[in-house]
């Protein structure tokens, strides 16, 4: 089912912090565990459970292992927050309810819990979307409640038909430049004789203050600069069992060759000081955008960027701005960045959708290089109808790609396509500059219903289940 129209989404709705390897299968899972044990305390009923039962649907089932959503629902039932948890702590609490076979629900309620047997894999779809869970708890007076929810994509949970829409709706009538289409926001920019990135900030003002929205920004973009770091400072192999290599470490160290700095903060300076020719650029950029991969296939923190498997393309093109375009740029431009980024991620959320389960990789990686085209032309002195023609051109070459992660993990082909994906972000916001936008054939709105339509038609074998493409060709027995 198609996602519900004229929603409020702001920018830090589609860029999230938090951890590998899925936005979908993981983040959105752990957030859904969270909310049904609040509900579960809120209402009093906590004290009275004395088993609890989790049954994954459709994608969730088919692929929930690869992408480890058995984990994240139990960390969610712990309690604990994504965006804010130990990551070094996540095999020594699992291992613990595993041995125990207790869950200590929001880290203070012990219930029986075995992690084999209480986790179901069901491989039949529920109707609303292909990435159902349900939550069963039962209670000592013999009674059950069952609750339903979706993980849609990008970390966003919803419980069945969107009950949520009509708060999502009052919310939404309180920007003061309310955004369904491109051309709405185009509209916009001409009568207000502004960039994008200031019209989405006058809508983010409705919901925070201007230091919080800095600060946000900030803690955002930390995450993104410390997981490149961390992915270009990292050796060994991938969890999983296909024996993935991890490939940033050796790029960047034959990139940043004997430059000396000192940590993540004097690391862009550094990057600056290299030798910087067509075939450099085209290494940095792919290096930035695999190490985040890297870390987010490996249980790491990283930002939604709209989804965790296509995390690494837009800090890869910012990056890319930073320390190749721009040597004076700092947070003003990070900002604007963002903004743009996260507007035009909300369009694709609002006409088609950000999952890959619904919509095939076309949903995360060419949602992600569309985000980073615009972002990345509005900072190169691009119209907001040449920023809108940059995403356009992103996605147009994205169109119709298929999600079949071999063995259902986050690692073949997704680690590599957030590289192209940058790459293609970079070279669309360069043709969009040399175009006449005014011109332009197909509209950014005409591709997003395209790329709806094109969601619709493909066969689900490749709407990440791991039953066809890629995903049939190596299994990790064979690794």
């Amino acid at each position: 089912m198609h996602t519900a129209k004229k929603e409020s989404i702001s920018v830090f709705d589609m860029l999230k912090i938090g951890i590998g390897p899925s936005s979908s299968h993981t983040l959105g899972p752990w957030r859904a565990a969270e909310r049904w044990i609040n509900h579960l305390e809120e209402t009093n009923l906590l004290a009275d459970v004395n088993k609890i039962k989790v049954e994954l649907y459709g994608s969730l089932s088919l692929t929930g292992k690869g992408h480890a959503t058995d984990i994240a629902v139990v960390l969610g039932l712990l309690g604990h927050d994504p965006e804010t948890m130990d990551i070094q702590s996540i095999d020594e609490e699992i291992m613990n309810v595993q041995k125990t076979n207790t869950l200590l629900v929001n880290l203070k309620t012990p219930i029986d819990f075995n992690f084999e047997k209480d986790i179901v894999f069901r491989h039949e779809f529920l109707p609303y979307h292909p990435n159902g869970i349900k939550f069963k708890a039962y209670f000592k007076n013999g009674k059950t409640k069952t609750s339903t929810y979706y993980s849609i994509g990008g970390g966003f949970v919803v419980v069945k038909e969107r009950k949520n829409a009509k708060k999502k709706l009052e919310k939404f009538l309180h920007f003061p430049f309310p955004i369904d289409k491109g051309n709405e926001l185009l509209e916009y920019c001409r009568k207000e004789h502004l960039p994008i990135s200031s019209i989405v900030l006058k809508n983010e003002y409705s919901l925070r203050t201007p230091e919080e929205i800095d600060n946000k920004l900030k803690a955002i973009w930390e995450v993104m600069l410390e997981s490149m770091y961390i992915g270009c400072h990292t050796e060994g192999i991938l969890p999983g069992g296909l024996q993935v290599k991890r490939r940033a470490f050796e790029i960047h160290q034959r990139l940043i060759g004997d430059i000396d700095y000192k940590g993540v903060h004097d690391w862009i300076p550094a990057i600056r000081n290299t030798e910087v020719k067509f075939r450099q650029i085209l290494k940095w950029v792919s290096c930035f955008a695999i190490s985040v991969n890297e870390v987010n296939a490996s249980l790491g923190r990283v930002v939604t960027a709209p989804t965790n498997g296509s995390a690494g393309t837009v800090p890869a093109v910012l990056m890319y701005y930073l320390t190749i375009e721009n040597h004076n740029a700092g947070f003003e431009e990070i900002k604007r960045f963002l903004l743009v980024a996260g507007e035009i991620g909300s369009l694709f959320k609002k006409g088609a959708t950000i999952s890959a389960a619904l919509g095939g990789c076309q949903a995360e990686i060419g949602v992600s290089s569309a985000m980073a085209a615009g972002a990345l032309a509005e900072l190169l002195g691009a119209t907001p109808d040449q920023v809108l023609m940059a995403a356009e051109i992103a996605m147009e070459h994205h169109l119709g790609m298929t999600c079949d992660p071999i063995a259902g993990l986050v690692q073949i082909p997704c680690i590599e396509r957030n590289a192209m994906g940058a790459i293609k972000a970079i070279n669309a916001a360069e043709i969009a500059l040399e175009s006449d936008a005014s011109k332009a054939k197909v509209t950014l709105d005409g591709v997003i219903d395209s790329m709806w339509e094109t969601a619709l038609d493909m066969n689900s074998k490749y709407k990440e289940t791991s039953e066809g493409g890629l995903a049939v060709k190596v299994s990790v027995t064979e690794c």
